[in-house]
């Protein structure tokens, strides 16, 4: 199977007006680090199933586990780089800690998402 050929200007024409623009607006690198780095978080099944479980209900690590079939440790380990990408936030309740979605933007991604890949 032969690799498909990237389309490419067939003169190299720089146009300076869209250059400019575009390097006036583009974010800063720390910026775009950021971004890329909270990208690849939803880079992950599990965290994603996590986030769809988030979605209906607070829930604790317990609750998680059974519904997603998998190890407390596991989802601990997931629920922490979560937490890390502020995606997540948890509150203490007697000797259950319990997780929900850190707020309505992480609902706004994940909907964005599904609407492009069904396009």
């Amino acid at each position: 199977m032969a690799a498909e050929k990237i389309e490419c200007c067939e003169q190299e024409e720089v146009h300076e007006e869209l250059v400019k623009i575009v390097n006036e607006t583009m974010p800063e690198e720390t910026e775009l680090y950021d971004l890329a780095e909270l990208f690849k978080v939803f880079g992950d099944s599990t965290r994603i199933r996590i986030l769809f479980v988030l979605f209906e209900a607070e829930v604790c690590v317990c609750d998680l586990a059974q519904v997603l079939n998998m190890t407390q440790s596991a989802i601990s380990h997931q629920l922490k780089i979560l937490k890390q990408s502020k995606l997540v936030k948890n509150r203490r309740e007697g000797k259950s800690i319990f997780y929900s979605l850190a707020d309505d933007h992480v609902r706004s991604i994940i909907a964005q998402g599904r609407e492009h890949i069904e396009e």
